[in-house]
């Protein structure tokens, strides 16, 4: 499986703030086998979100999307429209779970605007800025993450569960 990791920080884009939460998110993928191929930080800025977002699924084909940082309720927090701007299609579920075990941690995860989604054959999904909450929201959501990948990618095996 490859991934891009793309970091949303108005200071971390300008050099303000040291990003850990892709570092972070790179380093749990790779213990799981799952290879980068590309980090980027970019501001909070819908325009240039969904630009990167197209850029990505277009130009490396990425299995898995991870964006971190912009999915709260200040008046910057513009990731989840961004995503929205550019999937084809909506996965509820995914987000749903995150926020539902986030909640088990801190009441906050309520604030979540998180989504989760498909464009042209690479799951995105949104998660928290902080590397904490970044781990914790992809813990939450992985055991699906295999199999909506294969799915995605056109697997025809039965869904059963053995």
């Amino acid at each position: 499986m490859k991934a891009v990791i793309l970091t949303i920080s108005d200071k971390g884009s300008r050099g303000e703030r040291i990003d850990t939460s892709g570092p972070a998110l790179e380093q749990w993928l790779g213990e799981r086998g799952v290879a980068t191929a590309a980090l980027e930080i970019i501001p909070d800025e819908e325009t240039q979100i969904a630009a990167r977002l197209i850029h990505w699924t277009e130009q490396v084909a990425p299995h898995l999307l991870l964006t971190t940082g912009g999915t709260g309720v200040s008046p910057r927090d513009v990731t989840p429209e961004a995503t929205q701007r550019v999937i084809d299609r909506l996965i509820p579920g995914l987000a749903e779970l995150m926020r539902l075990r986030s909640l088990q941690i801190t009441p906050r995860a309520a604030l979540s605007r998180a989504v989760a989604g498909i464009r042209q054959g690479t799951l995105i999904l949104n998660l928290p800025g902080s590397p904490k909450g970044a781990l914790e929201n992809l813990e939450a959501v992985w055991p699906a993450i295999p199999h909506a990948v294969a799915k995605i990618r056109g697997d025809q095996t039965d869904c059963a569960i053995p």
